[in-house]
């Protein structure tokens, strides 16, 4: 099995991502390989061509953070991809970054505030496995119940994806978050195991986990298209639940908008 090479992989990655234009260099009419050169990203950080051959092929796994910091700025990378590269560039002893089995359990307090909220509310477990779930967010989608994973849903359900007028926005967003969660735990089996099967069965997956794009969950806006009530759309936010590792996902509307009123209405048929 081929040993993993984390930090390589994302460099690697990010590089062929960059046109040479976009940071200044003339395109060429020769380049057989997407995006930059391994010996441009080198020139551009002030390193030897050699040192970041030798990054990319794991040969080096730790470099300083000052070069990584000028890695990173050749490569243009976004506060949240560069620390992920720091983190992925972390020496750590063996086997440090497997992660505890998740929490399975809902605290019994985050199960009546579930049924007390008049809004779509779910949990997930790192996994984006389904903990638990109330009536409104499965009125709102049907495939929102305890059992199913999020992302296997939303990338291999027609029927699923057909709530998601923003399906390609939306299933970008996920993997990079999916991403920048794993960070330097991808021995983790059970993520193994989930990345195996959506690239298996989801050719956009495997296009958008091969990009090692990186972005941190957090609040957002979303469109449901239900098909009674329309396009919904709605703020989404996403609350650790204190003690665990399990996240509290709420969809609410804007006080007194139509998207409100059309929850209301799929409430009161809960």
């Amino acid at each position: 099995m081929r040993e993993q090479n984390l930090l390589g992989d994302f460099l690697r990655a990010r590089r062929e991502l960059l046109r040479p234009e976009e940071v200044g260099l003339p395109a060429g009419a020769r380049r057989r390989v997407p995006g930059l050169r391994r010996e441009e990203v080198a020139l551009l950080a002030a390193i030897s061509a050699d040192y970041y051959l030798r990054l990319e092929q794991g040969r080096d796994r730790h470099p300083s953070e000052q070069v990584l910091e000028a890695i990173a700025d050749a490569l243009q990378l976004d506060r949240e991809s560069r620390a992920h590269a720091l983190e992925l560039a972390r020496d750590r002893p063996a086997g440090s970054a497997t992660r505890r089995p998740p929490t399975r359990k809902v605290p019994a307090g985050v199960s009546l505030l579930l049924d007390a909220l008049g809004v779509p509310a779910f949990v997930l477990d790192p996994y984006r496995d389904v903990v638990a779930v109330n009536a409104l967010a499965t009125r709102m989608e049907p495939s929102l119940v305890v059992g199913s994973n999020r992302l296997v849903t939303l990338f291999t359900d027609p029927a699923a994806q057909a709530y998601h007028p923003d399906w390609e926005a939306n299933t970008a967003s996920v993997v990079a978050q999916l991403r920048a969660d794993i960070g330097a735990a991808e021995d983790d089996v059970r993520y193994q195991a989930l990345v195996g099967e959506l690239s298996l069965r989801s050719d956009r997956f495997r296009r958008l986990w091969a990009r090692h794009d990186v972005r941190v969950g957090g609040s957002a806006t979303s469109v449901v298209r239900h098909p009674e009530v329309g396009d919904l759309q709605l703020h989404r936010e996403k609350l650790g639940v204190i003690g665990t590792d399990l996240v509290l996902v709420v969809y609410h509307a804007q006080p007194g908008t139509w998207a409100a009123e059309q929850l209301a209405r799929l409430a009161a048929d809960a």
